[in-house]
């Protein structure tokens, strides 16, 4: 949605960026001057007058109307050409019939003393018609050679329009620079308005860029501003951006509470639409009355256009209440939809976390009475002097205890990565030292069981990924290698071969194995709790969905290849370091 309100701005910015001018400044006072000036000297070209009066006045048809008239007079001059070409052009923009409006800029030669002014023009169009280049080309010119002629106003669109053509083109860099540059300049002159739009063009580059913890503070910057204003529109938009982003952070409550606020000033603007409507209905009635006093003779034939006016105005009003009742009925059903689906979603994840912690305080008691009773027996065999029962007994210990700790630290790796407290810092990762430091914690757990482990890993290899969330993956994927592989089994680490960005880091052992649907249920985006299949494993389903999670997080996947009673192959793809192809 921050999308679209954004769009919004920017054809806002457009139609604003022509007209600034007329509120003060030097450059503006001359070409104001120059326009009554021409008047003045060509006052016998009478459609000329008009066309510039009514331009003025922002009456944009009847600067259409008298403009063309001027044009098809016979021996114009060609001064007034370029002016007249210039009203068309502006009207015509204002009227967003952008097409119409270039082919008159266009049709201005570069000697026109107000070229500049016309290459802002153009500029706009093309960004209102996402045709960045052909904008970029005269702004950068505007930029270079015209600097100097622009008042605050134009300088701050002309800023604010080369960052939105950067930003539409990807170029985040450019477009942050010129963004910025805009914003330090309406933050220095505390122009409500332009810094308004600047946050918001602000809060889409890093929108743009995922950078939501930014994007939220501008959106939240420009949220706070609107509404200090008295535009609907402003409020209505900020309002819409901050429902967005706030539904993007899964705060469903403030969204809820921003998407009814935006609802609410979108009703002020209809209300606001029907009173615009009614006045000019008041003043189109009026006139018609003066018209009856003047020409006695037309009386009736304009009292039975004020009534088909009347049954025009009525319908159109009646057609725009209609559809306007049924989109927001639409919005409201959409609405009432994603609200029970979110409901949904959070009864889903708490059933899970109930469940989660369930069977992990459920495998905690388990293990802690393990080592209660084990401890019980490694007391009676040490008095009793059985010694060789006291070595089992340990070794049951240590793979009891080792089971619990990795329980512990996947929950809390868990717990981190649902509060987004886990960091990612991705660098270049020699793979085998890695895989070294990691077995040398498991090795007394292989040796119990007399595992043969071997490692097949070049030592040129190097991923790019965070050091921290690699080794819990490799901790997890082993543990579970080990705790479902046989005695005198058999783990092996090594590489397989692959041509594109990416390595796949093979580790398989000869173990129990899995059925299809056991294996394609492990695949799921979803955190799947331990069934208890396997009563001597403790565990709860959390190891694996944290390897999933991380290692989607850091550009990877993860997959399955495994056969009942044959072994099981755990698949870690990763990106390579790129000097290392």
């Amino acid at each position: 949605m921050p999308k679209i309100y954004y769009t919004l701005i920017i054809i806002l910015l457009l139609l604003n960026s022509s007209f600034l001018y007329s509120q003060h400044g030097k450059t503006t006072v001359d070409f104001k001057t120059t326009l009554k000036l021409k008047s003045i000297e060509y006052k016998r070209e009478i459609y000329f007058v008009k066309a510039q009066s009514f331009f003025e006045e922002k009456v944009w048809d009847s600067t259409l109307i008298y403009s063309m008239k001027q044009l098809n007079s016979s021996n114009c001059p060609i001064e007034l050409i370029n002016y007249c070409h210039y009203f068309r052009g502006s009207a015509f923009n204002r009227k967003k019939l952008y097409y119409a409006a270039e082919n008159e800029f266009l049709s201005i030669p570069k000697t026109f003393e107000f070229d500049y002014k016309v290459k802002i023009q153009l500029g706009g169009i093309y960004l209102a018609l996402l045709e960045n280049s052909k904008a970029l080309f005269y702004y950068i010119d505007i930029e270079k050679h015209y600097l100097e002629k622009l008042n605050y106003q134009l300088l701050s669109t002309l800023y604010n329009n080369i960052g939105l053509c950067y930003l539409n083109e990807k170029k985040f860099d450019k477009a942050e620079f010129y963004l910025f540059k805009n914003q330090e300049l309406t933050l220095a002159k505390k122009d409500t308005f332009a810094i308004l739009y600047s946050y918001e063009s602000v809060a889409n580059l890093f929108y743009e860029q995922n950078k939501m913890e930014k994007a939220k503070i501008y959106f939240k910057k420009a949220y706070q501003l609107a509404l200090k204003t008295k535009d609907f529109n402003f409020k209505k938009t900020a309002a819409g951006n901050m429902a967005e982003i706030e539904l993007d952070h899964k705060n469903y409550s403030k969204a809820l509470d921003y998407r009814l606020e935006f609802e609410k000033w979108n009703d002020s603007i209809n209300d606001q639409n029907v009173i615009w409507a009614t006045a000019d209905f008041e003043k189109k009635y009026a006139v018609g009355e003066k018209q009856k006093q003047i020409k006695v003779l037309e009386v009736e034939n304009n009292a039975k256009i004020i009534q088909r006016n009347n049954f025009i105005i009525s319908s159109i009003l009646l057609f725009i209440l209609l559809i306007t009742g049924v989109i927001l009925l639409i919005q409201k059903n959409k609405i009432n939809k994603i609200i029970l689906l979110q409901k949904a979603e959070l009864a889903e994840l708490n059933a899970n976390k109930d469940k989660l912690f369930s069977i992990v305080s459920h495998d905690l008691r388990s293990s802690v009475n393990a080592l209660k009773i084990s401890n019980f027996n490694l007391l009676e065999n040490l008095e009793s002097k059985k010694y060789s029962e006291l070595d089992k007994l340990l070794q049951d210990n240590s793979a009891i205890t080792n089971g619990s700790y990795n329980l512990l630290d996947n929950l809390l790796n868990w717990a981190l990565l649902q509060t987004k407290q886990l960091y990612f810092q991705k660098e270049p990762l020699h793979l085998l030292s890695i895989v070294q430091q990691v077995e040398f914690n498991y090795r007394p757990l292989m040796l119990n069981k007399n595992i043969n482990f071997q490692i097949d890993i070049p030592k040129s290899i190097y991923v790019f990924a965070d050091l921290d969330s690699i080794k819990i993956i490799l901790r997890n994927v082993l543990d579970n290698a080990i705790k479902f592989s046989k005695d005198d089994g058999k783990i092996s680490i090594y590489i397989r071969p692959s041509e594109d960005k990416y390595l796949h880091l093979v580790i398989e052992d000869l173990g129990l194995g899995m059925q299809e649907i056991t294996r394609l249920e492990l695949l799921k985006e979803t955190l799947l709790l331990s069934k208890k299949e396997n009563a001597e494993a403790i565990g709860s389903g959390l190891g694996l969905y944290l390897c999933k999670e991380i290692i989607r997080k850091n550009g990877g996947q993860l997959d399955i290849e495994s056969t009942v009673d044959v072994g099981t192959k755990m698949i870690l793809i990763l990106p390579k370091f790129a000097q290392n192809g």
